[in-house]
């Protein structure tokens, strides 16, 4: 009996770091394919690996989700739900995860032909959602997330094969030049990052409050910034930024008074669907990592 090797494109968690030349394309669909986005915008995400929408949602939409998000965050039972990530220090709700099953109020973002509709564009066939989560980030002292490419923890941890996933962060609250902003590095999803160090088992428990396995090196990051630059995302509420799965990207924290509340959703090929972890001893929690691939409809 012979056992099937899987060919990993984008090795990491070895002994030491590595770079690889991405290996995928960055738009899968087929030049002319319909869509709401422009060739030009669609260029300029195969450049730089993201793509800004001044205004993808109204501000009366924005203020159905933020109101459902106060509401999520204030409930007993969501809290007390393993899918939400409480603040070490104030012991606040940051994050709840599998939005989109938790609230039919998130559903129907996620099913939003403006929303689901560039994820199809860019990734060239029908989408399932990898992962949904709201995000809140209150002032005075809200901690960052450091940088990190997604991809180099979906590949390790969650077994998706290759760079076929796009995410999309859709403000809820303005997002200013000091409130601990999304930042990412124009370009970097072009070279896969293989970071140094084995998968602890069950390590998404503390990487999902501060990341340490798949984290880059000091000296990785430098000659990326070098190479790549900085971009900081301002801009409205309502306002949505798409990003590749590869690039990098992190965030400050935010000690003004200024809360960043944002709704984060990770759609992903039909045809890239999640086997095992490439790197790490046990998958994911499916609230992390979906293992439901029926296409968004």
């Amino acid at each position: 009996m012979t056992t099937e090797v899987r060919a990993d494109l984008y090795p990491s968690r070895g002994a030491a770091e590595m770079t690889t030349p991405r290996q995928d394309p960055v738009i899968w669909s087929a030049p002319g394919a319909p869509g709401p986005i422009s060739a030009k915008d669609l260029q300029g995400y195969e450049h730089d690996g993201f793509l800004t929408v001044d205004q993808l949602i109204t501000p009366d939409e924005v203020a159905v989700y933020r109101a459902e998000l106060d509401r999520l965050v204030s409930d007993p039972a969501v809290r007390a739900d393993e899918r939400s990530i409480v603040e070490k220090q104030s012991q606040n709700v940051r994050s709840v995860f599998e939005v989109h099953r938790i609230s039919e109020v998130f559903a129907g973002l996620v099913r939003d032909e403006r929303v689901v509709g560039r994820a199809r564009q860019i990734l060239g066939s029908d989408v399932y959602v990898h992962q949904s989560r709201i995000n809140v980030k209150p002032g005075f002292g809200a901690s960052g997330f450091y940088w990190h490419s997604d991809f180099e923890t979906w590949h390790a941890e969650d077994g998706l094969p290759n760079m076929r996933t796009v995410s999309v962060s859709i403000a809820l609250t303005e997002n200013f030049d000091t409130n601990g902003g999304l930042m990412i590095m124009p370009g970097s999803h072009k070279t896969f990052l293989g970071c140094a160090g084995e998968t602890p088992k069950d390590n998404y428990k503390k990487s999902l409050q501060m990341q340490d396995a798949g984290t880059p090196s000091d000296e990785a990051l430098t000659k990326m910034a070098d190479r790549h630059g900085i971009r900081l995302f301002t801009g409205k509420a309502g306002s949505a930024t798409w990003f590749d799965c590869n690039a990098m990207h992190g965030s400050g924290d935010n000690i003004t008074p200024y809360a960043r509340s944002n709704v984060f959703i990770v759609f992903n090929s039909v045809e890239n669907t999640a086997q095992e972890p490439f790197a790490a001893p046990i998958r994911r929690p499916e609230f992390i990592g979906a293992r439901d691939f029926t296409p968004v409809k």
